[in-house]
């Protein structure tokens, strides 16, 4: 028997009905702040990934070439596809551009808990708004997505300004050895690796950086720097719409890609990988031949998502089953038909079987019955039947939805 890929998964229809309630809650919490949803294609130039994230991401992407001889890529994020779409089709439109997507990537990855090589990324991009307003308002739709989503967490946000300024006088590699040992917490690597620059002097300012809980005692270990007042300004917002979080200025991964402000959301139920979310402030449309254009946003791991909250008790409208003898059939057709026009969530029979067997298979499935036969027809009504009291009722069809409801 053929099985499924591995780190690729069947969704039944419960499950399913409830991935859809929670894409709809998210999808309603990014059209109240004014983000409009796109989509992009399923695969991509190979360059186009390779660009943002250099050619070792080759080994983590599904690629392949086309009958022309194309290199082509699955895409493994949403962003990088965002942006072209954005330089193809959209750089004339108004600024700031507002979009979210729900777009499915892949990756060959170690298959996990919430980490498939088949994944969903729910994500939002905040394209033209330079500002620490535009910063505030991508953090504020991050919380309220996943608020609506159901998920608890715990919100972490920082700003690369500080830690750009301790490091200014470093070259560019330099800057990558320190940010990775910093984002390991590899405490007595940093001190060789500074030792080795001649800066030995930056690891107590770093090391006191990212223990700092407010923004004055990063002052202290800084002093003045540049993006201060726009990182106060940002920080002010969130702290005036009474947001939870936690200033976290150890938040160090991406130093060559985001440019200021970055966030993380870790969520409960995920084990060790718990991160559910990560976004921040970035510039990248001129790597793909655009103007440099300021923009920001997030991903949220939507399998996290579903993972993380645990199952849900969805509220569905009651199921109708209509059962019915060979006389009633077209008659049970016409009933359904009319039903479903009114709203009304109904299955019919569809099996060679007798009333009594349709009746005995309703009763897994539907809290209620219509019974049509021949008596039915002639008369111009139906039996409605409540299937866990026994009780049951003959009605119109005229009067058929209101006594459903």
């Amino acid at each position: 028997m053929l099985q499924k890929p591995r780190g690729t998964r069947d969704f039944l229809p419960e499950e399913m009905e409830q991935r859809r309630e929670i894409e709809m809650r998210m999808r309603r919490v990014a059209g109240l702040f004014g983000y409009h949803e796109v989509l992009t294609p399923t695969f991509e130039n190979q360059e186009l990934y390779t660009i943002k994230s250099g050619e070792g991401i080759i080994g983590e992407m599904y690629t392949f070439e086309d009958k022309g001889g194309r290199k082509l890529a699955l895409r493994p994020e949403g962003t990088a596809a965002i942006l072209r779409m954005y330089l193809n089709e959209a750089k004339v439109l108004p600024k700031p551009i507002r979009w979210c997507y729900l777009l499915d990537c892949y990756r060959y990855e170690r298959p996990q808990k919430g980490r498939y090589r088949q994944f969903w990324q729910f994500g939002s991009e905040l394209i033209g708004a330079d500002t620490a307003a535009g910063d505030a308002e991508i953090i504020l739709l991050a919380d309220g997505l996943l608020r609506a989503a159901g998920v608890r967490f715990s919100l972490q946000v920082g700003h690369l300004a500080p830690m750009k300024h301790i490091l200014l006088d470093l070259g560019e590699e330099d800057k990558k050895r320190v940010m990775a040992l910093l984002d390991k917490r590899s405490f007595d690597e940093l001190e060789a690796c500074l030792n080795d620059t001649g800066k030995p002097e930056l690891y107590d300012k770093l090391t006191a950086l990212i223990e700092c809980t407010t923004i004055d005692e990063a002052k202290e270990v800084c002093g003045d720097f540049p993006g201060m007042e726009r990182m106060e300004e940002m920080l002010g917002i969130l702290d005036s719409q009474k947001l939870e979080y936690s200033l976290n200025l150890g938040i160090v991964r991406g130093l060559d890609y985001y440019t200021g402000m970055v966030f993380e959301g870790f969520a409960e139920n995920l084990g060790a990988e718990n991160q559910i979310i990560g976004g921040g402030s970035y510039r990248l449309a001129h790597l793909f031949g655009g103007e440099d254009t300021p923009s920001c946003g997030f991903g949220i791991g939507f399998d996290r998502v579903m993972v993380s909250r645990g199952e849900v008790e969805l509220k569905r409208d009651p199921l109708v089953a209509i059962l019915y003898t060979q006389e009633g059939q077209k008659r049970a057709f016409e009933v359904a038909g009319m039903l479903r026009r009114e709203g009304i969530r109904t299955e019919i029979n569809l099996l060679d079987r007798g009333v009594g067997a349709q009746m005995k298979h309703a009763s897994r499935t539907a809290p209620y019955a219509i019974l049509i036969g021949k008596n039915e027809v002639e008369s111009g009504t139906v039996t409605l039947k409540n299937l866990a009291s026994g009780d049951q009722v003959e009605c119109k069809l005229d009067d058929l939805p209101g006594e459903v409801r």
